[in-house]
């Protein structure tokens, strides 16, 4: 992650809440922050064909998932830790973040 990352809040209605990470060389946002407790959307919207970003990884909330070109892709969460999460490519070279609080 790059130094300075700017966070950004996931959009809440108070029931479940959302945001859209753009994949195109790397992540954008790649700061994310969800409130604990809430159902989670995370789309996906992948620009990049290189195949590093075929599959995203978030290994605390047990999901591995094929991300299609050019389509939104979205993943269900339950963050129900408070805490920070890691997330990347399949290969392990770019990364995220997901922070719970």
């Amino acid at each position: 992650m790059k130094p300075g990352s700017d966070l950004v809040v996931a959009v809440s209605d108070g029931k479940q809440q959302s945001i859209t990470i753009i994949v195109d060389g790397g992540y954008t946002p790649n700061r994310i922050q969800l409130q604990k407790g809430l159902p989670t959307k995370l789309i996906f919207n992948r620009k990049d064909s290189s195949s590093c970003f075929n599959e995203v990884v978030l290994p605390d909330f047990g999901v591995s998932a094929k991300l299609p070109v050019n389509k939104e892709h979205t993943i269900e969460i339950q963050p129900d830790t408070a805490g920070r999460y890691t997330y990347s490519c399949g290969m392990h070279m770019f990364f995220g973040e997901v922070i719970v609080k």
